[in-house]
């Protein structure tokens, strides 16, 4: 008679896994949460729309003022203001552009560690259902030899 080894119940003896995202607000410093605040306000619709009308109403009292003028055409303070604001917003939103690209990164890294935990977890289930065909077929062999073969013809029933 055929013995089986069946293979030991698998273990689960990785951590557990952790929200990435969680992980990385939790970490994060005042000046890269900063970062990322300026970059969300600076990327909206809502910044685009008010920088518009300032720069519509900066721009109509200068051309409609009779008497005050205090930054006449070609508008050289405005500009002045603009490009520190462009000096400033560039590197504060790289700031936010790198968080994001390194926080990217680990998120891939973790999918691939999960793909890792899964793949083991599946070639263990394989190896243990082709054991498990390999005893199903022995069992059902001993009971094909131990079974009379059926003869062919009329079928007789007793009451």
């Amino acid at each position: 008679m055929t013995r089986f080894a069946f293979p030991k119940p698998y273990s689960h003896d990785h951590p557990p896994i952790q929200n990435v995202n969680e992980l990385l607000d939790q970490q994060a410093t005042m000046g890269q949460r900063t970062a990322d605040m300026f970059a969300r306000v600076m990327g909206s619709w809502a910044f685009l729309i008010i920088q518009t009308i300032l720069l519509a109403v900066w721009v109509s009292m200068n051309l409609a003022a009779w008497i005050l003028h205090w930054d006449p055409y070609p508008f050289i303070l405005l500009n002045l203001f603009l490009s520190m604001q462009a000096a400033y917003a560039a590197p504060v939103i790289l700031m936010s552009q790198n968080r994001l690209a390194a926080r990217d990164r680990l998120e891939a890294h973790h999918d691939f560690v999960v793909n890792q935990k899964a793949e083991e977890e599946v070639r263990t289930i394989l190896t243990h259902l082709d054991t498990q065909n390999q005893a199903l077929q022995a069992i059902h062999d001993m009971l094909a030899k131990l079974s009379p073969p059926e003869a062919s013809g009329s079928c007789t029933t007793s009451h």
